[in-house]
């Protein structure tokens, strides 16, 4: 990193922080003590109102917030930036969808004529090639924002020729295949649940109290609320290298990998509705599963493989 974009960044550091040592320059910039030393004086060259602070906890002090420059990039940052916005293009639904766009043009308003050149050399030689979204939905942003604020909202879910109204504590939407998808914990049969964001007719806020336990609950771990029901049905597949890879492009929760005996296993449950749904994204793994049970989805894969067959 060049010395000006560093003291740069250093500058929005010590705003931040108002309190900081010298380890902790030299930890944030990966730089050595001297450099730090020298990064503190320029700072102070440049009207920063740092004062020391001398003793055993001593280090360096913020007087007052410093009216910062104005945000700045460099080339590399630049075309990150770009690439992250042109990934986004595929969906024609975004939460804050109407911001997006702002930010974008003026992002692109923004740049110097030559970076704009560069850029579009870039959109030129690089094919940003991803899964269109297949259907309109409507409430992302409602849906987003109740999971950020721990808000509980009432739906109506359309499945099938159905709709149903449910009330759900939403945790986190994510994006697949095309589709968006909402986590979240139905109230009425206290169970995760996931909802296809297109399938959501309406979203409206309630005023009921959220669950303290969902609170702190982030993608990484909501998982773990999901429990079958008493008429699940267990599966074993055994699985090949190839079709480990391809679990880890798409799974869900009802499903894990498993090792015994220097073997990988594919494991987990479905729901008896859920035979159909089962049987056709295994049948997507090809030749590297063979299900061991039950016997019913073996059959039902053997029966699927059949019918593609008359097709042909």
């Amino acid at each position: 990193m060049k010395k000006s974009e560093r003291i740069n960044q250093m500058l929005r550091f010590i705003n931040q922080k108002q309190h900081f040592t010298l380890k902790d320059l030299m930890a944030e910039f990966q730089v050595s003590k001297r450099t730090a030393l020298r990064d503190i004086a320029s700072l102070e060259e440049i009207g920063a109102p740092i004062y020391a602070e001398y003793g055993r906890y001593g280090g360096y002090r913020l007087l007052n917030q410093i009216q910062l420059p104005p945000i700045s990039f460099n080339s590399q940052e630049i075309h990150a930036l770009y690439f992250a916005m042109q990934a986004l293009r595929s969906f024609t639904n975004l939460p804050f969808q109407v911001s997006f766009r702002s930010i974008h043009e003026k992002f692109i308003n923004e740049l110097s004529e030559i970076q704009k050149q560069d850029l579009e050399r870039i959109r030129n030689r690089v094919s940003f090639r991803h899964t269109e979204q297949i259907k309109e939905s409507k409430h992302l942003e409602t849906l987003l924002m109740a999971a950020v604020k721990n808000i509980i909202i009432k739906i109506t879910y359309q499945k099938g020729h159905q709709r149903r109204s449910r009330t759900i504590h939403p945790i986190a939407i994510y994006s697949m295949k095309g589709y968006w998808y909402c986590q979240a914990y139905d109230m009425c049969k206290k169970a995760y649940r996931v909802f296809r964001c297109d399938r959501i007719l309406s979203a409206e806020l309630t005023d009921i109290q959220p669950l303290v336990e969902l609170s702190e609950m982030t993608i990484q771990n909501v998982h773990s609320f999901w429990k079958p029901s008493e008429k699940a049905v267990p599966f074993k597949c055994h699985i090949s290298q190839a079709g480990i890879e391809k679990f880890q492009q798409e799974h869900y929760p009802s499903m894990r990998l498993i090792n015994e005996t220097e073997q990988t296993y594919l494991v987990g449950s479905y729901e008896p509705n859920e035979l159909d749904f089962i049987v056709k994204y295994l049948a997507g793994f090809g030749k590297s599963i063979k299900i061991i049970e039950p016997v019913l989805l073996k059959e039902s894969l053997r029966e699927y493989y059949r019918d593609m067959m008359e097709n042909i």
